[in-house]
């Protein structure tokens, strides 16, 4: 019995990186921004949204990574092949307008949190726009995968923040079970919020990243079991984090009025004299962490969703010449990104609301299109879908585009 545990625990190391590494990034400045303006704005009355996105993202997660163990090929790669290359252009374009508003957000984040020790954005976002290029060309996808599983392990700094706000745990844990009353969803933006909740935890950029990295690692169908696990556990970490970011910023800004928030930063600033130093320093190097691993891998992920899409060389284990497409729109997107955060006065604020709000109206199409593929004998075998993973994914692309369009409609 032991020696079995052991081997599967093994197992489980091997292949843990991937699923871990994409749910973790997730937690990106977007999404810290947007669960730091839940909690800061509307206290503890979102917490019931973390449970269903959880079981959502699991779902979501763990259809990617089994596409990728199966067939050998990333989503974009199969979109293509299934739905030709029209529908498949089409997609790489509103994926890549919608992740390079993210990159934007990615340096934005990397330029607030190191402000707040007294470095300046035009000094510090060319540095790290340089190395995060750097981490990429001259890595390898070991190395790369090392590195961020490493910076995974820093969004505990998040959960520690939490508990030094010293919130109301009780009530904490009664909105968390308890779904929100009438007079909630009448609050002014509150459906926008729960909208780019989904949007900044479910991104569509994952869907394509998750699958290639499984594909790019060779793991294999009989090694599945732990890849599984992977997705499993990283998915359950990075909401935990989301918990207890907005937890943390209801427990320190709601409860004092302080209900409005520019930048993620803000919060930091903000919990100073409500939480202590400790508060203050673990929710600032949060920050920058998850900007500094988000900056990496959202380039990286839509130069590999796009390469596979239109049928290019993609990797980080290919040399420049190898592939050129993807470095180079790799480089474009870093670039791009920390050029725009150096206009002074950019407006990042309404620019990272109205990016999740873009990842919330994509998603579902995106999982429409995993589950027209992943439904398929022919091309999964055995490994179709159950029953409740189907409920679980329809019932999610119906409930966005149910919100994403009463959105609309009240924002007409």
């Amino acid at each position: 019995m032991l020696k079995r545990w052991r081997t599967r625990i093994l197992l489980f190391l091997m292949v843990l990186g991937p699923g871990f590494i994409t749910a973790n990034i997730d937690n990106d400045p977007n999404g810290i921004f947007v669960y730091s303006q839940a909690g800061a704005q509307y206290g503890y009355s979102l917490l019931w949204t973390i449970l269903p996105v959880t079981l959502a993202l699991i779902v979501v997660q763990e259809m990617c990574a089994r596409m990728g163990v199966v067939t050998g090929k990333g989503l974009s790669d199969l979109i293509r092949e299934e739905f030709g290359l029209r529908i498949t252009f089409i997609m790489m374009v509103l994926l890549v307008i919608v992740n390079y508003s993210n990159v934007i957000g990615e340096f934005a984040g990397i330029a607030g949190s190191l402000e707040l020790f007294h470095l300046t954005k035009y000094v510090s976002v060319p540095v790290c726009a340089l190395l995060v290029w750097l981490l990429a060309v001259r890595g390898d996808y070991k190395s790369v995968e090392k590195i961020l599983l490493t910076g995974s392990l820093f969004y505990l700094a998040y959960i520690a923040t939490g508990i030094l706000a010293e919130p109301n745990w009780h009530l904490s844990w009664m909105k968390t079970v308890q779904l929100p009353h009438k007079t909630e969803w009448k609050q002014n933006g509150y459906l926008l919020m729960v909208v780019s909740i989904i949007g900044t935890t479910i991104a569509p950029w994952m869907q394509f990243y998750l699958q290639s990295s499984i594909v790019e690692k060779g793991i294999r169908v009989q090694d599945y079991a732990a890849s599984r696990a992977d997705v499993i556990v990283g998915s359950i970490f990075t909401d935990v984090v989301a918990w207890f970011i907005i937890v943390a910023c209801a427990g320190t800004l709601w409860v004092h009025g302080l209900g409005q928030i520019n930048v993620p930063s803000d919060a930091a600033i903000a919990m100073k004299p409500l939480a202590g130093n400790y508060a203050f320093l673990l929710f600032a190097f949060g920050l920058f962490n998850a900007s500094f691993f988000a900056a990496s891998v959202l380039p990286i992920s839509t130069a590999y969703t796009v390469c596979e899409g239109l049928g290019f060389e993609s990797g980080v284990d290919k040399k420049f010449k190898e592939a050129p497409l993807f470095y180079w729109l790799y480089t474009i997107l870093i670039v791009g990104g920390a050029a725009v955060v150096l206009i002074p006065h950019f407006p990042i604020v309404q620019f990272s609301i109205f990016s999740q709000a873009l990842n919330g109206l994509l998603l579902p199409v995106v999982v429409i299109f995993m589950l027209m593929l992943i439904n398929r004998k022919d091309l999964m075998g055995e490994h179709t879908n159950s029953h409740w993973f189907n409920v679980v994914a329809w019932v999610t692309a119906i409930v966005v585009i149910a919100l994403s369009l009463v959105l609309v409609v009240q924002t007409l």
